[in-house]
């Protein structure tokens, strides 16, 4: 205040050498930045000769994102010295009207005097205000284009799904069973169609998994190799889960189609001058009520293990137990999109392994076997 007593308050506040200063810094930055990135630019361009499994892992981490955002932290940062430039200038000038009109009211004789160069002081500090407020929102604008945000839960999860479309319908596959065994108890039709698209999904995600190079090599890797590594297990465990939950949806429909088959033959036997179109009806009929009728018998079919573990409990105590351990399976898959922790990944797989070999694996043993009893001629 003392710098100022005469006015009473400092109308252009700042300090011009510090922003200098800082201008330079950023400045000497944003060339850096300019000159990282084109090499890596040059780098990626000039790679395409270089082939292999280094040469892709290499091209994998210099991907266009890494050239693209150097060169907008480059743009950023460089505009940003360029306004700090242009705000040192207007501070070096707000600061020279400031110390005049200070000037002004230290010599003044009267207070009509006084209060002029106090009013000019005021109108000086408002435009100074209105430029400081001015250079904060670029340079806000400016540090928001530095770097890439982070994407929102809706958008990551988004990325995780489309990353990995056959863990997605993996996990939509045990979130969905772990429902219709659920709805099951109060609405066993309903509960059945649920748990039908579920089985559907459980075949989808097993056909994508397998036609996935990346999902085959730690399998692969670990029989040949003998890299039973994290990896491995994930896979093994998937792999166990996508075919133990499909068992139920093909048996239903393999089912169906032979007795939409027997059907469509018989009426086609029974009136041999008849178009084949005739047929379609009764086949379809048939397909439609053996494939129900035989979801619904292998949706009742337990797992040995539990029947013989429950076998003095009765039956709404084992169709709970039955939800339970499906739930399990419905927790671990919402963990794949809510926990990017290595460790919770870890134990999701053994929960899954676990329950995969006492639960899934032999209750589609049973229900195979059972497949093949009412399949066999």
């Amino acid at each position: 205040m003392a710098e100022h007593g005469a006015l009473g308050f400092d109308p252009a506040p700042g300090n011009p050498a510090a922003v200098l200063a800082l201008a330079k810094k950023l400045s000497a930055s944003a060339a850096s930045l300019g000159e990282a990135s084109r090499i890596m630019q040059s780098l990626v361009a000039h790679s395409a000769a270089w082939q292999g499994e280094a040469a892709t892992a290499f091209r994998a981490s210099l991907s266009t994102d890494l050239p693209r955002y150097l060169g907008s932290a480059h743009t950023s940062l460089a505009e940003a010295a360029r306004r700090l430039t242009s705000w040192h200038d207007t501070l070096v000038a707000h600061r020279a009207l400031a110390a005049r009109y200070e000037v002004q009211a230290a010599a003044a004789k009267t207070e009509q005097t006084l209060a002029d160069a106090r009013r000019l002081a005021r109108e000086l500090a408002s435009e100074h205000g209105a430029a400081a407020r001015r250079i904060a929102q670029t340079l806000d604008a400016a540090a928001d284009r530095l770097a890439p945000k982070e994407p929102g839960a809706m958008a990551s999860l988004w990325r995780k799904i489309t990353d990995d479309p056959g863990d997605a319908l993996s996990n939509a596959s045990a979130i969905l069973g772990a429902i219709g065994a659920g709805v099951a108890l109060f609405c066993p039709p309903a509960g059945l169609a649920v748990m039908l698209v579920a089985g559907g999904l459980s075949l989808a995600a097993l056909t994508t998994h397998l036609a996935d190079p990346k999902f085959r090599k730690p399998l692969v890797d670990g029989a040949t190799k003998g890299e039973f590594d994290a990896d491995f297990w994930k896979s093994a465990v998937t792999l166990l889960g996508d075919t133990a939950g499909s068992v139920p949806g093909v048996a239903a429909v393999a089912s169906g189609a032979k007795a939409g088959t027997a059907a469509a033959r018989a009426a086609m036997t029974a009136a041999p001058e008849a178009s084949a179109l005739t047929a379609l009806s009764p086949g379809a009929s048939a397909f439609r009520s053996t494939t129900w009728s035989t979801a619904n018998t292998l949706r009742e079919v337990e797992n040995p293990l539990a029947a013989w573990a429950l076998r003095a409990s009765p039956q709404s105590t084992r169709d709970r137990v039955g939800v339970g351990v499906a739930s399990v399976g419905a927790i671990t898959a919402t963990l794949d999109y809510t926990n990017d922790s290595d460790a919770v990944e870890q134990s999701s797989t053994a929960v899954d392994g676990a329950r995969g070999v006492l639960d899934e694996g032999p209750s589609a043993a049973a229900k195979s076997s059972h497949f093949w009893t009412v399949m066999r001629p």
